[in-house]
């Protein structure tokens, strides 16, 4: 993996962070505030096929002078997170989010498996408020997954904001949910999107993601996890039960303990 501190991108977030967001872009954040360069993160497999041809790049340049692109230019919030699937819980991903807060209560994401031009799109995810949630029917709540788990234990990220950005974020996503399909497992070598969309769920208890994962990318993109966990303890208060958080207790080949404050909401019935 090729690794290097990037510059604010020309589009700067979304007004819901406003100035916080620009302080991270300037490099002048807030007096005790750390702006976090974010590191690059390469594609993990190149697809099959050929290269381009000639005519094909000069119909690329054309289209970015004629056509405007106005959907994947809202795509200005990126956070990055893991998911292990749901049906098959050791098979995990690490997941960089491309996402468009529509509103306050709903927000839809592209999912690829780097942040370089070349990456590959993996999957999608739409993620509501807790208020959206306790809307939906019971049938459609099994395939949402709960959030507090990413966010307590520190491994859902937002790279290159200030501290008091990030906690903005993560604040607004407390207590929400996503539903997300992953389609190609370039994580497992794939060339192409192979087989049936997959249900992914998130990581609930602390030793669920397999050694390294974590890890790794905290490595390669500068992060510490541990540190980001510290720094959102003061929102255990505002953490409430949710459901899903037991749905994949047990289905690790290893130990797992508990997360401070993330809690099925079946168990406190």
């Amino acid at each position: 993996m090729r690794t290097r501190r990037n510059s604010c991108p020309a589009r700067v977030a979304p007004a819901m962070l406003g100035a916080l967001l620009l302080g991270a872009c300037t490099g002048a954040g807030e007096t005790g505030q750390t702006v976090r360069p974010a590191g690059e993160t390469a594609p993990a497999v190149r697809p099959e096929g050929s290269p381009k041809r000639l005519s094909t790049r000069a119909l690329e340049a054309g289209a970015r002078v004629l056509q405007r692109t106005p959907p994947p230019q809202t795509l200005d919030i990126y956070i990055v997170g893991f998911h292990p699937m749901r049906h098959d819980p050791t098979h995990q991903m690490e997941a960089h989010h491309f996402c468009r807060q529509v509103n306050e209560d709903f927000a839809q994401c592209a999912l690829y498996d780097g942040n370089t031009p070349d990456a590959n799109l993996t999957g999608i995810e739409f993620i509501i408020s807790e208020r959206l949630f306790q809307q939906l029917p019971p049938a459609e709540r099994r395939y949402w997954h709960p959030h507090n788990g990413e966010i307590l234990s520190g491994q859902l990220v937002a790279p290159g904001l200030t501290d008091a950005a990030d906690a903005e974020l993560m604040r607004s996503k407390l207590n929400s949910y996503g539903k997300t399909w992953h389609v190609w497992s370039t994580d497992r070598g794939d060339r192409l999107p192979f087989g049936e969309p997959m249900l992914a769920w998130s990581f609930n208890r602390d030793g669920e993601a397999r050694p390294g994962l974590v890890e790794d990318r905290d490595r390669r993109m500068g992060i510490s996890t541990e540190d980001r966990r510290r720094a959102r303890q003061h929102f255990l208060n505002a953490a409430r039960p949710q459901e899903g958080v037991d749905a994949l207790r047990g289905a690790f080949p290893w130990p797992t303990t508990p997360i401070p404050g993330v809690v099925d909401s079946g168990a406190v019935r």
